[in-house]
């Protein structure tokens, strides 16, 4: 009789070399350090152990875990429907924004809390500043429009002893801008961040939804439960992705000295078109698309700086010399 070839889950593929997230998640040494995440683990389908992705209070205790036993987090809570996002992309984000600022630092990635960075809609779960601060010392700013997501942003920063002095939280009081009234004058920052919006109206993110659940539960779902949670005004906005990221190019060129590298997450390659388009409308003076993955799911990020090269010069002098 022939045996049957056992399957294996695939293993994350495309994760940047410095990511910490390589290869299968370790369930025993996760749950380990986070002892409720065993309630949530089970073998899949491959015979291996595995969370429901489909479960946003799996997603949410698996992040929890891996926030611990990679980052040293303690203390990692979000209220109910914020978005709990997936930390191998986000600390892609970080790794690669951080090669940079390398390529202009003679190779080295900039470390401390000199290198200040602008997380645009740090939300409720706080997680670029947790990785970018405990993987290079990088202090944050972190601004968001909605105060619940603040308050949750804040408890982290105040649960952590690292991230207590190299953390903050700025409300944005108007939706209609994104640098102005977070950028205060005189201030400066090496580099900002950005997960846009990726909906234009909330019946897209409702249908992206059905279908990305549908796809996870092999079968057709019928009401929307966002596994990886997030309010309205984190995952669409009118016009969406396009229409946020056309905004924020069109302000930054008004800081276009406060920032070495601007950036964002882009998750339409059909987006970059007009991305291009109005970078080069605004004067960006140098531009830089670095593609992602995770699995099956593509993106890639936009980083452009107003700098010339003897700005950028003196400001590598200036600002990073003395951290390496």
């Amino acid at each position: 009789m022939r045996q049957k070839k056992k399957q294996y889950l695939p293993v994350k593929a495309k994760l940047h070399p410095r990511n910490k997230h390589h290869g299968r998640y370790d369930f025993t040494e996760l749950i380990n350090v986070c002892p409720e995440l065993a309630d949530f683990a089970a073998p899949n389908i491959y015979g291996e152990e595995s969370i429901d992705f489909a479960d946003p209070n799996a997603v949410k205790i698996l992040n929890k875990a891996l926030l611990k036993h990679f980052y040293g987090i303690d203390f990692w809570e979000i209220p109910d429907n914020y978005l709990c996002p997936p930390i191998p992309g986000r600390a892609d984000y970080i790794h690669y924004i951080a090669d940079l600022l390398a390529a202009k630092n003679d190779g080295r990635v900039p470390t401390g809390k000199q290198i200040r960075c602008l997380d645009i809609g740090i939300g409720a779960n706080c997680v670029y500043p947790i990785i970018g601060n405990k993987e290079y010392g990088w202090s944050f700013v972190g601004s968001d429009i909605d105060p619940v997501s603040i308050a949750s942003a804040n408890k982290i920063i105040e649960s952590d002893a690292l991230l207590q002095t190299a953390a903050e939280c700025r409300l944005q009081k108007s939706a209609n801008y994104i640098f102005r009234g977070i950028i205060q004058t005189g201030e400066l920052f090496d580099l900002s961040i950005c997960n846009p919006p990726f909906y234009a109206s909330p019946d897209e993110a409702r249908q992206r939804t059905l279908k990305k659940l549908s796809n996870l539960n092999n079968k057709k779902i019928m009401k929307p439960v966002r596994n990886f949670g997030g309010q309205n005004r984190e995952i669409w906005c009118e016009g969406g992705e396009e229409k946020f990221i056309e905004n924020m190019i069109g302000e930054s060129a008004e800081f276009k000295n406060s920032c070495f590298w601007f950036s964002t997450l882009v998750s339409k390659q059909s987006n970059l078109k007009s991305i291009y388009a109005g970078l080069k409308f605004a004067g960006a003076f140098e531009i830089e698309t670095i593609p992602m993955g995770q699995g099956n799911k593509i993106s890639r990020l936009v980083a452009w700086t107003f700098l010339e090269e003897k700005q950028q010069k003196d400001w590598k002098n200036s600002r990073w010399l003395s951290e390496n």
